[in-house]
């Protein structure tokens, strides 16, 4: 679990009786109050996963294997002419990929050929969707 940040100056917050809008404070009451808004929130480990398959969708090198892949399954060898970057940089942009299982890797004597997921390729209809 990622360790969270300490503030560095304590946050004043505001007294609910007094400081909030009237137009929120009737939604929040309507709503169940802050404990219906928390209860709303994903636990911690659904936001932690949330981000890092964020965090995987959000390298443009890492788009690039992807849509690279949508056309056939590769050899890291083509898969470096496509994005040109070192092996190790690509070695641990595919482990990312990998651990989000948007791809997945299979021994062919010595090669090892990459192919997209269906996760994979419904995470690049997600992004096409939002603009990309």
């Amino acid at each position: 679990m990622p360790q969270t940040r300490t503030r560095s100056r304590p946050v004043k917050c505001c007294d609910f009786t007094r400081d909030i809008p009237d137009p929120v404070r009737n939604q929040l009451d309507k709503n169940g109050g802050m404990e219906g808004l928390l209860a709303r929130i994903p636990d911690p480990a659904a936001l932690y996963a949330g981000s890092r398959l964020n965090q995987a969708l959000a390298d443009p090198i890492r788009l690039t294997v992807m849509y690279a892949l949508l056309s056939q399954p590769l050899c890291v060898c083509v898969i470096k002419a496509v994005v040109q970057i070192a092996d190790s940089k690509l070695s641990y942009h595919l482990t990312i990929l990998k651990e989000q299982e948007f791809i997945v890797g299979e021994q062919q004597g010595n090669w090892i050929i990459y192919n997209i997921t269906d996760r994979g390729r419904q995470a690049l209809k997600c992004t096409e969707k939002m603009g990309v």
